[in-house]
C-alpha cells in the first residue's frame, strides 16, 4: 500500500488538475457564448440573401439561368478544405476531422496524388497532414482560432476562381457542425459545384427586373452566397470547438472529483490503519510492562 506521503502528493496533484480543468471550462464556456452570438448575428443575413436568390430563381425560366458555379463536370482535380482547432483538450473534435480526411482521400484514391489538393485550416489538422507525409497547399491557422469575414474571403476567393477557370472540378469542405455544447457533428459538404437550388413553393408571385441581364445578375449574386457559406462553416466549426472543449473540461473536472473522492477514502483508510497499528503497539507495550 502507498504511504501517506505518496497519497497526499496524489491528492495535491489531482486537486491542481481539477482547478485547471475547471478554469478552462469556464473560459471555453465564455468563448462559446461569444461565438454563438456571432453566429446568431450572421446567420439571419446569410439566410435572407439565400432566400432572395431562391425567390428570384423561382420567378425566372430555368432554361434562361446559367449558374457557372453549379456546373458539374467530371472530377479530375479536387480540393479538400479541412477545418480543425489550433489547440487540443477538446475531446474527439480533431480526430473526427482526421477520420473525415482519410475517408475522403480513400474516395478519391483513383486520382493522382498531385490532383488531390489539401487545404488544412487549423494547427491540429496541419500537423496531421505533415505527420502522414502528405502535402498541404497552405496552412491558415488564424482562420480557425479567430474566424473573420475578410480572412475567409481572402482564402476562398482564389479557390472559387480556380473552379470557374476549370483548374479544379470539385471543392469539398470538412468541419464539425455545432448542434449544441455536447454534440458536434462531423460534416462533409460539397462546397462546389453548388447543388441544384430548390425553389420554395409559395402562393406569392415575384416580379424582378434585372440589368444588364439575368446571367450577369445571377453570377454576381451566387458568388456572394458561396463565399458567405464558407465563412458560416468557419464560425460553425469555431463554435463547435468551444462547445467540445467546454464538455471535455466538464467531464475532466467530474472525473478528477471522482478520483479525489476515491483517493481521499484510500488516504483515510491508510491513516486509520496507521493509527490502529500505533494503538496496538501502545497497548502491547503497556501489557508487556505489566507482566
Amino acid at each position: 500500500m502507498a504511504s501517506l506521503k505518496e497519497i497526499r502528493a496524489r491528492i495535491a496533484s489531482v486537486s491542481s488538475t481539477q482547478k485547471m480543468t475547471s478554469a478552462m471550462k469556464m473560459v471555453s464556456a465564455a468563448k462559446l457564448h461569444k461565438s454563438e452570438e456571432a453566429t446568431l448575428k450572421f446567420v439571419p443575413y446569410k439566410n435572407k440573401l439565400s432566400d432572395m436568390l431562391t425567390q428570384y430563381l423561382s420567378s425566372v425560366d430555368p432554361e434562361k439561368v446559367n449558374i457557372t458555379l453549379a456546373e458539374k463536370r467530371e472530377v479530375k482535380r479536387v480540393a479538400i478544405i479541412c477545418i480543425s482547432s489550433c489547440t487540443g483538450l477538446c475531446g474527439t473534435f480533431n480526430s473526427n476531422i482526421n477520420k473525415l480526411l482519410e475517408n475522403t482521400l480513400k474516395e478519391y484514391s483513383n486520382l493522382p496524388e498531385k490532383d488531390v489538393l489539401i487545404y488544412p485550416i487549423g494547427k491540429k489538422i496541419s500537423d496531421y497532414v505533415k505527420k502522414t507525409n502528405r502535402i498541404a497547399q497552405c496552412s491558415i491557422d488564424e482562420l480557425s482560432a479567430k474566424p473573420s469575414y475578410d480572412g475567409a474571403i481572402e482564402f476562398i476567393s482564389p479557390l472559387v476562381d480556380k473552379f470557374l477557370n476549370k483548374e479544379i472540378d470539385k471543392i469539398i469542405l470538412l468541419y464539425n457542425h455545432h448542434k449544441n455544447a455536447g454534440v458536434q457533428i462531423p460534416t462533409t459538404e460539397t462546397y462546389l459545384p453548388l447543388d441544384t437550388i430548390e425553389t420554395k413553393s409559395s402562393n406569392k408571385s415575384y416580379l424582378y427586373f434585372t440589368e444588364p441581364d439575368i446571367d450577369t445578375f445571377i453570377n454576381s449574386l451566387v458568388p456572394m452566397v458561396v463565399r458567405m457559406r464558407f465563412y458560416a462553416a468557419l464560425i460553425d466549426s469555431n463554435t463547435a470547438e468551444h462547445g467540445a472543449r467546454t464538455t471535455a473540461m466538464q467531464i475532466a473536472s467530474d472525473n478528477a472529483n471522482n478520483m479525489l473522492e476515491a483517493i481521499t477514502q484510500q488516504y483515510n483508510r491508510a491513516r486509520q490503519e496507521v493509527i490502529t497499528n500505533e494503538l496496538l503497539d501502545i497497548v502491547g507495550g503497556a501489557e508487556a510492562l505489566r507482566s
